[in-house]
Order: C-alpha cells, then structure tokens, then sequence
C-alpha cells in the first residue's frame, strides 16, 4: 500500500493531499486543533461529515514538535525532503519544518488493512500476509494471472482495492518474493513493475545492497568495508569469500540474493516467532534515580505483553529485555525458562533475571519486554480454562 497510514488520513482530509505530512506523535495535537475550531467557529459542528472542510492553516505542524516520537510514514511530499519511515520527528522537524503532523488512527488502519486483503482473496486467494500495509501474492494458478506477465490481474488488484477503500497500492510481479518485494518500489504510487530474471544487470545490480530486503545496516557496513556497496558489486562475489565473512548460512543467502535466487513458497499461514511491546521516554530516565517509575513502566509492558499472547492464544519459553540508553547503544539480555508463560507476573520475573546481565549505568531512552520461542497453546478436550490474567506485581524498589 502507498504510504499506507498517511493515506488512509488524507480520506478523512482530503484538502491535505498533495502537502507534506507526517504521520505520529499522539493525539493530543489534534485535539487542541478541533478544540482551536470549536473556538474559533462556535456555531459549526466539527463532527465527521465537515472533516474536510478544516482550514489547511488549523493543522499542527512538524516544526511545534517536542518530543522523542518517531515519523510512521509520510507523504511522498515530505519525502521529498528526506523525511522517511521510522525517523525522529525533531530531525523530521529540520529537515521540513512546515510539515503537518497527524497522529495514527490504529482502529481505521486496521478496518482498511482487513478489507484490501479481503479484495486481493477474493481475486487470488494463495496470499502471505506481511503486515498491516504488505501482502505477497502466488499468480501461478489464478485464472487469467499470467496474461502480460501478470499485468492485467495486478490492474485488476488495483482497481479493486481503490474501488474498496479509495486508496492506491503499487505491484511487482516477479519469478519469486525477493524481486517481487524490491520491484514493488519501483513504480511507486500506484505503479506495476513486471520484472524477470534477466532483468537483473539492468535494473536491480545497479541499486544499493540495502534494497535487498534482509539486509541491515551491520551487513551493509560489512560489506561497504570490502568495497561492495551494489547488487552487481555483491554478485561478483566469490560464494567462498561471502561464507568466510559471513558464515555459512548468510553468506550463501547473500550470494543467492545477489543473484536473484529466492525459493521461498507463499505461506498463507505462518506463527509468530515472538510478541514485544516497548516504549520510548519522553525523558531519559536512570536507572538508580528513577527506579521507581521504570519498575511501573517494566511491569506495565510485561501486563501488555502477557494480554497479547492470551488475545492470541500462545505463551513462549523465553524472556528479553530490550535498552536503549541516551548514547543511543542498544542491549538485549535474554532469560529462557523450563516451562512456557503467558502472565504478567511470571514474564516480569524473568524480565528482571535478563535485566541482571545488562549494563544500568547510563539513563534510559527506551524500554522493551519480548516474549520469544512461541507456542500456539492447544488445550485438550476437558481441560480446565486457563486462570484469569495475572498482573504483574510491582516492588518500587526493583526495576
């Protein structure tokens, strides 16, 4: 989906389409602005129906932004100004001042997220799903699906999600997930790219290695460090060299990427690996004096996490805690156990066991709790139902 959550604002206000916009940050900036409007117009009703009738100039702006939230998405008119997924929105703030800010409706993105997979099944039902915004697709035994190489059946895809939701999604079609991922970006928004093997030299060993989805930026330091900054630069690559560097099993994969090679199927049913919550302060909080407020945060994330896995029916054997400190170095301290959990009070106990191994001496800018080694919890026929939920009981003198 093109610039999913900024797009699914831009329906609720029309009149901002075409201007920078940046999506995070909470709801408090758009309260005050409807709260500015009842003011200002005391006889309109500023209900849903005269949404798009809002000044452009009532909006918040990125510049008036103080806070540690990052940017979920933007427009393609602040990214223009390099404003990008997953950046500060201070440094947001620098780089397009008169951006406007908006926060993320969670509950309109996951109604439309839910209704185009429900379009893309009814056209194609073998579909992997990848998020909220991303889906793959397998055209291989879909009826018309390989007319144009897949082009009239992604058209279709398109006109019917637009048709469903008023919102636009762009397409790659390609001989497996990898290319299909990275040509999806090619014709971005609302564009089809049709890609094949033998098109590699031209259009994919020319762009950076971190187009490759799998690639971070630990291996893509690595790899700048031998001189390889290309998909073309990496598929000259002797596989010997990539292995001894690397290690087996990422060398090959990275050898087989650079290539194009990708025998990945198309799971229309995969589990959760792990389940985490985790949160960003709005100040540094340290570890010594400000252990109280971070034992009610530790405990709070270990509750959500607790209620998330019971929603969802599993519970897992291992325990992380995951720190961001003020350096912005990251430490992950992981606690596994002998049987699996899913309440609050047994995930914080084991939260602390990892928090033991890990460096405290430097304040905090982000705390997370991760629950890994997932199990889908299948209980027998008879089996009594589970406990009530068991919150975490918080000592203010632990963290």
């Amino acid at each position: 989906m093109d610039a999913f959550f900024a797009s699914v604002e831009l329906l609720r206000y029309p009149q901002l389409k075409g201007l920078p916009m940046v999506i995070g940050g909470g709801r408090r900036r758009e309260e005050a602005m409807l709260e500015r409007l009842r003011i200002t117009y005391p006889d309109q009703n500023w209900g849903p129906a005269n949404l798009p009738q809002i000044p452009v100039d009532f909006f918040p702006r990125l510049k008036d932004y103080a806070g540690r939230g990052v940017a979920t998405t933007a427009t393609y008119a602040a990214r223009r100004f390099g404003v990008g997924s997953a950046m500060g929105l201070m440094k947001a703030a620098q780089l397009c001042p008169e951006a406007i800010l908006l926060p993320v409706d969670f509950d309109e993105v996951k109604r439309l997220s839910r209704r185009f997979k429900e379009v893309i099944a009814e056209i194609a039902p073998t579909m992997e799903d990848r998020g909220v915004d991303e889906v793959y697709i397998d055209l291989t035994e879909v009826a018309g699906g390989p007319r144009e190489g897949g082009r009239v059946l992604a058209r279709l895809i398109q006109k019917n999600i637009f048709q469903a939701t008023g919102l636009t999604c762009s397409i790659g079609v390609a001989p497996n997930k990898l290319l299909a991922k990275m040509a999806s970006e090619f014709q971005k928004p609302n564009g089809i790219s049709i890609v094949q093997i033998g098109d590699l030299p031209s259009l994919f060993w020319p762009l950076p290695c971190r187009k490759i989805n799998g690639i971070g930026p630990q291996t893509e330091h690595k790899l700048a460090a031998m001189g390889v900054q290309t998909m073309g630069q990496l598929a000259a690559q002797p596989l010997d060299v990539l292995i001894d560097t690397f290690g087996q099993s990422h060398g090959a994969w990275l050898h087989n990427a650079a290539w194009g090679r990708d025998d990945r199927p198309v799971e229309t049913h995969t589990e959760p690996v792990s389940m985490s919550r985790e949160t960003t302060f709005e100040r540094n909080l340290h570890p010594v004096r400000d252990r109280a407020a971070l034992s009610l945060l530790f405990a709070r994330l270990a509750d959500q996490v607790a209620a998330d896995l019971q929603r969802k029916g599993y519970w897992g054997r291992t325990v992380a805690v995951k720190l961001r400190f003020d350096d912005f170095r990251i430490v992950t301290r992981h606690h596994s156990l002998p049987e699996p959990v899913d309440q609050g009070a047994a995930i914080l106990r084991a939260a602390r066991q990892a928090l033991k191994r890990a460096p405290l001496d430097r304040p905090l800018r982000l705390l997370g709790v991760r629950v890994d080694s997932l199990q889908r919890k299948v209980p027998a026929q008879g089996t009594p139902r589970p406990a009530a939920p068991q919150a975490a009981q918080v000592q203010p003198s632990l963290f």
